[in-house]
């Protein structure tokens, strides 16, 4: 993990960037994969995080916020069924849902509304649940 935050968000080099360096923040995350190359392209895709490595079998990646890094891993145990369930926003549901189906994701739980916002469930390619939410209408 310290590899990964001394080089990531705004760093000098010499310590950890700001960006990550928040107390109570949640900033560096190992997501399993059985392949992760498929793995990142998915989260590229679906949620437009930056990629680096993607050539290589331990890709990184650093969200656009630069508030979040993290890698792929092989040989943990996907979240199939989920414990703690991760939802990361989306500008347009619709999209992110259609992005991810067409790139190895599968739908758990369609678009539903909850109060204002629009929620969803779907599996990414090594079939982890992960949740995805917008703000207003579809």
């Amino acid at each position: 993990m310290a590899e990964n935050g001394h080089e990531q968000a705004g760093s000098s080099g010499s310590g950890v960037g700001a960006r990550l360096a928040r107390h109570g923040g949640l900033s560096y995350l190992e997501i399993p994969a059985i392949d992760a190359r498929q793995s990142a392209a998915f989260y590229e895709i679906v949620l437009g995080w930056n990629l680096r490595g993607h050539d290589t079998d331990d890709p990184r990646f650093e969200d656009a916020t630069g508030h979040l890094v993290g890698r792929w891993v092989t040989g943990r145990v996907i979240s199939r069924e989920p414990g703690l369930l991760p939802y990361f926003y989306v500008n347009h549901i619709d999209d992110a849902v259609e992005r991810a189906a067409a790139h190895g994701g599968e739908v758990v739980k369609p678009p539903y509304p909850e109060g204002n916002l629009w929620v969803v469930t779907v599996r990414d390619p090594g079939g982890n649940v992960i949740g995805l939410w917008q703000e207003g209408p579809r």
